[in-house]
């Protein structure tokens, strides 16, 4: 999904939802959409500063919460970061392969929680809310193959 696509898709998810899509909101989103690999908090507060925003710490922390909350973005815990969804928002799982060597991020797509560990959970009588999974290793072009 282009950067583009996701700022229509967020636009109209919060026209049809009744909340407000801000310019800080905007601008975050817009950045992080650009990003190559996982930003940080104070990565999207650095490059809004080279733009024409000059956000204080909050209000950025304010909308990458907004952002995520709405499914737009992803916590990549591991990292202490955050990564656009291609996803479309609709799920209730996330998960990364994350190279140690450069720090890209890919999002999988694993729509579903594989059945033993579902299994187990069940068993547990524990209610998920949510899943998120972070595979580290290297890249084909880190690892030289």
């Amino acid at each position: 999904m282009s950067n583009k696509d996701l700022l229509n898709k967020a636009r109209a998810y919060c026209e049809k939802n009744g909340l407000r899509f801000t310019e800080p909101r905007a601008a975050v989103l817009k950045i992080m959409s650009l990003a190559q690999k996982p930003m940080g908090a104070y990565d999207v507060l650095e490059k809004m500063k080279s733009a024409k925003y000059h956000p204080n710490p909050p209000t950025v922390y304010r909308a990458i919460e907004f952002l995520q909350t709405h499914g737009f973005l992803h916590r990549i815990e591991s990292l202490n970061s955050y990564i656009t969804c291609h996803a479309g928002h609709s799920h209730n799982g996330s998960q990364f392969i994350i190279c140690d060597g450069c720090g890209n991020a890919q999002e999988i797509h694993l729509c579903q929680i594989p059945n033993d560990l579902k299994q187990k959970i069940e068993s547990s009588h524990f209610k998920m809310t949510h899943w998120n999974t972070e595979i580290h290793g290297v890249c084909e072009n880190c690892s030289g193959n």
